[in-house]
């Protein structure tokens, strides 16, 4: 996956969290129809303002979507706690969840 759709993703799973944008890949036709469902399934709840997304704090497997480079969408994350990786959360608890790797965050950990 290039620098341009990692960022492309991220950028657009915060506008969802924000309520202004909907998360939308630059390439689209990468993502089967079951992985657009979970996006458009997790844009609503993010919009919904209960939830946001918290990198960081997925288990291998057990992210909701964006998993970086050489992954796609959710169940894709390669190791515990991968920084790149989301999980949704309620709103408000995410920099309050501790990992072996340190607190949640709402932007993607490097």
């Amino acid at each position: 996956m290039s620098d341009r759709l990692t960022s492309t993703l991220v950028a657009g799973a915060f506008a969802a969290a924000f309520g202004t944008l909907a998360i939308v890949p630059a390439h689209a036709e990468e993502f089967t129809a079951a992985q657009k469902k979970i996006q458009a399934d997790n844009t609503v709840k993010v919009k919904s303002g209960k939830v946001e997304p918290c990198f960081g704090v997925a288990l291998k497997g057990q992210n909701d979507c964006y998993a970086g480079a050489g992954t796609t969408c959710a169940g894709t994350s390669t190791a515990d706690y991968q920084g790149n990786a989301f999980k949704l959360e309620p709103t408000g608890t995410c920099t309050g969840i501790s990992t072996p790797n340190g607190a949640g965050s709402l932007k993607p950990k490097v």
